[in-house]
């Protein structure tokens, strides 16, 4: 069946011989009818480059096109700069089993490239190792095998590190770096012996500045200023010791303050110094802390006078200059306890910080005292610690009142406080509260006279003179009780607080003020207030008038007590 373009033909078109018509079997393949499309194929020519006669491979039979091919170049894709219509550009004039490798093409790019120089480099010529099918140029090489970063990355001229050798080429730094290392002076690093691997001390960034970590060794505090590496080092960098003394002995041998050797200190510099520097030493005086007083001592020979084995580290092994010194108080008369402790504190030996408050605060005017022998009198064992123990004398001397003669009691704080001797604060509560006029009482003779013994606390224990001179009225002739609080109070004898009005006869309101001006126009009787007049004063002294007035009144009598039954209100 005749498809595609042999559709449309007629049978002369194929059966058709030079001389006359052939319907005999003629065959079927292409090549029966195209052999002269075959032969005169020139791009390519089909006959030099032995192309095969089954022209379906490479052309189309649908269409009615013989350039119209179809040829399937998978096994070597024409892509990027592979993407080439005229096939002689690669072929030649030869399709039989041409070579599908980037240097059957590409040896005159590789032998023709200079920068770098490929033959003289004798560099692979598998191009793909370098170069991608997009161009020669740029290559596209991966340097995988040695990263160009850091100080690297700058590096366009390959020359620079493989000196023309790319075979076998080494990646270690001193394959390059070896003048830089015999060049460097400081340190250098040929005498100094230096490891020959350069990233131990340098990155990639730069040879100088040097990025050794010096981890095994801090260099801090003092150590952080050195730059010069044989500062410690000496020219040998192997197995450097680091341990203070492996370079401080000069110091410790040369220190006279302390005299390190003579003391026999030991040489692990770390238990008094640190790094920021020898002086001043940093030793944890811990075991005895440098507080107070002590603070300030910078010579050790103060307290450990050349020898810092054993130093004791009581008070009494440095202090007993101090002890047998002191005479305010005398230590060593009065026997005080050689642990100084007990009364000092480190700030200072003076003043002592004895605590005083365990047996005898010194409080109130105690407070003030400094020197001990005001009480102990030098005596510090057993001093009692009672009032009179010290105060006798004060307690004979006072006269007002005579303690002595009014037998007051030996006890001072009865009625003295720590404070001072005078004023007294006596607690008069107890059984007289010192109140309103008492209250501005201070001398206590006012009251007692010089009798302290049995003082009365009645009013009239003190006050019968007020009462014998009061003459209005006049309490010892109107025979008034002597209990002045009847009348009195404590603020003051006048005016008196007696209620007349409330308590008795309004004598100050209604119709009686001001119709009298003394007790005894009512009071008849001065020797006894218990009696009165209403009638023998003003309209009420006219009996006949007054027994008129109440005619008819019941229980109507003219004497004074029934007046003041009827009217006690006055009215």
């Amino acid at each position: 069946m005749l498809t595609g373009s042999h559709g449309g033909l007629s049978c002369v078109d194929c059966h058709r011989s030079e001389t006359n018509l052939r319907f005999e079997r003629i065959g079927n393949d292409c090549i029966n009818c195209h052999n002269k499309d075959f032969a005169s194929a020139k791009n390519p020519d089909h006959l030099i480059g032995g192309f095969p006669t089954n022209c379906v491979e490479c052309h189309d039979p649908i269409t009615n096109n013989w350039s119209s091919d179809n040829f399937n170049h998978d096994f070597f894709p024409l892509t990027q700069g592979n993407t080439i219509n005229d096939c002689n550009l690669c072929h030649h004039g030869n399709f039989n089993n041409t070579p599908n490798t980037c240097n059957s093409c590409h040896m005159p790019d590789y032998t023709g490239t200079t920068n770098p120089n490929h033959i003289s480099a004798q560099f692979p010529t598998d191009c793909a190792a370098c170069h991608s099918e997009s161009a020669w140029i740029p290559g596209s090489f991966d340097h995988t095998s040695f990263p160009l970063v850091g100080g690297h990355a700058g590096i366009t001229d390959c020359n620079e590190c493989h000196h023309g050798i790319y075979n076998n080429t080494p990646n270690t730094c001193n394959s390059c770096h070896m003048p830089d290392y015999n060049a460097t002076t400081n340190p250098n690093h040929s005498s100094s012996q230096f490891p020959t691997d350069c990233a131990v001390c340098h990155n990639e960034s730069a040879w100088i500045p040097a990025s050794f970590d010096h981890t095994s060794f801090p260099l801090v505090g003092g150590h952080a200023g050195i730059t010069n590496c044989n500062d410690c080092h000496h020219g040998n960098f192997n197995n450097t010791p680091n341990t203070c003394n492996a370079c401080h002995m000069p110091d410790y041998n040369t220190t006279t303050n302390p005299n390190h050797t003579a003391a026999q200190f030991p040489t692990d510099c770390a238990v008094c110094h640190n790094e920021s520097g020898w002086v001043p030493s940093s030793f944890d005086h811990n075991s005895f802390p440098l507080v107070g007083g002590h603070a300030g001592i910078t010579d050790c020979n103060e307290c450990h006078h050349g020898s810092f084995t054993n130093t004791p580290n009581t008070c009494n092994s440095c202090h007993m200059p101090d002890y047998n010194a002191t005479t305010n108080p005398n230590h060593s008369s009065a026997q005080f306890p050689t642990d100084c402790a007990i009364c000092h504190n480190e700030s200072a030996w003076t003043p002592s910080s004895y605590d005083h408050n365990s047996i005898f605060p010194l409080v109130g005017a105690h407070a003030g005292i400094t020197n001990c022998n005001d009480c102990h009198l030098g005596n510090f064992t057993n001093t009692p610690n009672t009032c009179n123990a010290c105060h006798m004398p004060d307690y004979n001397s006072t006269t007002n009142p005579n303690h002595t003669s009014a037998q007051f009691p030996t006890d001072c704080a009865i009625c003295h406080t720590e404070s001072a001797w005078i004023p007294s604060d006596y607690d008069h509560n107890s059984f007289f509260p010192l109140v309103g006029a008492h209250a501005a009482v201070t001398n206590c003779n006012d009251c007692h006279h010089g009798n302290f013994t049995s003082t009365p606390n009645t009013c009239n224990g003190c006050h019968m003179p007020d009462f014998n001179a009061t003459t209005n009225p006049n309490h010892s002739a109107a025979q008034f009780p002597t209990d002045c609080a009847s009348c009195h109070n404590e603020s003051a004898w006048t005016p008196s607080t007696f209620d007349h009005d409330a308590m008795f006869f309004p004598i100050y309101s209604g119709k009686h003020r001001g119709e009298w001006s003394s007790c005894t126009e009512c009071h008849t009787n001065t020797s006894s207030y218990a009696v009165f007049s209403c009638i023998d004063c003003h309209e009420h002294d006219n009996q006949s008038q007054v027994n008129n007035d109440h005619s008819g009144v019941s229980g109507y009598s003219y004497n004074s007590t029934a007046c003041l039954n009827c009217h006690p209100d006055g009215n």
